[in-house]
């Protein structure tokens, strides 16, 4: 019987397993893993390559329909393992990075993975990809080792919040559960996977903003994010509070016919000014008008998500 498990949640990851099961294949950990590949109604031939992969043990085929939650316990249940690994499809772990995070959950029971963007893949102002360089209250389910004791315990990962039919927050409201209850958390910067740098338009970076009323729904269902997350408990971000001070200062000025209270715009110009500086004198301009519309997109979507949950985050 093998001591860990590896459960990869995949939908239509046929250009991501490939490199993932490789860099799983290079790994080892003391007596032994497994790796589980549970596919969620993929299209293409994502569970055709896992099954042929050398490193996958099992593949697990379900209907589309369910989140990666309900994908992970699937794999969770099939596991044989005593540490269950989970990381995403999209992701790639470094060597060592199993034994790592096997060998920091002998003294935790929930251990966060450090995720940096995939360094020989240049990212460009727009695109998607994940950094988590700590353990900041989001539990982030794309490198994530859970002793199987503490799984059962709080029967498995929640299904989570939803916008559009996307998942969202099913690794934070696990996170969470575990802490309320006791669980040992902790982080383990040597148990290192990059994320895919994912290519995408401006449009796509503005309008992925919206999702930020999700955050809204749990903090209220996680009150204690405004502690370990929220910037000065009611702002989703420096950045949102900038935002705001900004629109603030720029109501005043022209409502109440007082110039100086443009001034307030200069921290938001400050931070707009350093993200779209490294770029260039030609692409700038639209890193910067890009950032401004997001920004807009978000404080709005915050602001309805504060409506609808009844918690103010903004």
């Amino acid at each position: 019987m093998p001591a860990v498990s590896v459960v990869v949640p995949a939908r239509d990851a046929v250009a991501d397993i490939g490199p993932l099961t490789d860099a799983l294949r290079r790994q080892d950990a003391p007596g032994g893993f497994e790796v589980i590949v549970v596919d969620n109604g993929s299209r293409d031939r994502t569970a055709e390559l896992a099954e042929r992969a050398p490193a996958v043990t099992r593949v697990l085929r379900r209907a589309r329909g369910e989140g990666p939650g309900a994908a992970r316990n699937a794999g969770a249940q099939a596991a044989r393992g005593e540490v269950l690994a989970f990381i995403d499809s999209d992701c790639r772990p470094v060597a060592g990075w199993l034994s790592a995070g096997v060998e920091a959950s002998a003294r935790a029971e929930l251990v966060q993975g450090r995720v940096l963007p995939d360094p020989a893949v240049p990212a460009g102002p727009f695109d998607r990809t994940l950094t988590v360089n700590g353990a900041h209250g989001l539990f982030e389910t794309a490198n994530l080792f859970v002793r199987r004791s503490l799984l059962d315990r709080l029967g498995g990962f929640p299904a989570g919040l939803e916008s559009d039919g996307t998942p969202f927050g099913e690794d934070v409201l696990f996170g969470w559960r575990a802490r309320r209850a006791g669980a040992r958390i902790g982080f383990c910067p040597r148990a290192l996977a990059y994320h895919a740098v994912t290519r995408r338009p401006a449009r796509d970076y503005v309008a992925e903003r919206g999702r930020l009323a999700l955050f809204c729904e749990l903090a209220r269902q996680v009150p204690e994010l405004r502690e370990s997350f929220f910037y000065r408990r009611y702002f989703h971000s420096r950045r949102s509070a900038a935002f705001d001070l900004a629109l603030a200062g720029a109501l005043v000025a022209v409502v109440g016919d007082r110039p100086a209270a443009l001034l307030a715009a200069l921290p938001y110009l400050r931070q707009v000014g350093r993200s779209a500086r490294p770029w260039g004198r030609r692409v700038a301009p639209r890193v910067a008008a890009a950032e401004v519309a997001a920004d807009a997109v978000g404080a709005a979507a915050l602001a309805r998500g504060s409506v609808r949950s009844r918690t103010p985050l903004l």
